[in-house]
């Protein structure tokens, strides 16, 4: 039988990065996948620097194994995954877990948590694709 983990609670956004986040977002459809659905991707690394990525705006850490990607389009209709990966194309990542959702209050943006292989909050670097 598995153990569920407590994810934190998302720290509330401030007024400035909701309107800086807003300032980017593209509207979301009404009606799943359109023909002009989209992908984006964000390479993270463990301290929050954005290594690259595609219709990436920005990515912080905001606490131990707590992160926001802010993306260039409204999100809140979209399939987001995560997965602990060195920003590199060599090596090997510590291992880990990782756990995505939507960020509150910011339509175009991503919540994410990482985790050491014990379930205890971590820094880990993370690579991050959304479908959009």
């Amino acid at each position: 039988m598995s153990e569920s983990k407590q994810l934190a609670d998302q720290p509330v956004a401030s007024p400035e990065a909701v309107a800086a986040a807003a300032a980017l977002a593209v509207p979301a459809t009404l009606y799943g996948m359109p023909p002009t659905a989209q992908l984006f991707f964000a390479v993270v690394n463990s301290n929050g620097s954005l290594v690259r990525g595609f219709g990436t705006a920005s990515s912080s850490r905001l606490g131990v194994g707590i992160y926001e990607v802010v993306f260039s389009h409204d999100l809140t209709r979209s399939a987001y995954i995560g997965t602990i990966g060195l920003p590199g194309s060599v090596g090997a990542s510590p291992s880990g877990e990782i756990a995505v959702v939507g960020r509150a209050g910011v339509p175009n943006g991503v919540f994410v948590q990482t985790f050491d292989s014990t379930g205890a909050p971590a820094d880990r670097a993370f690579h991050l694709a959304i479908a959009s």
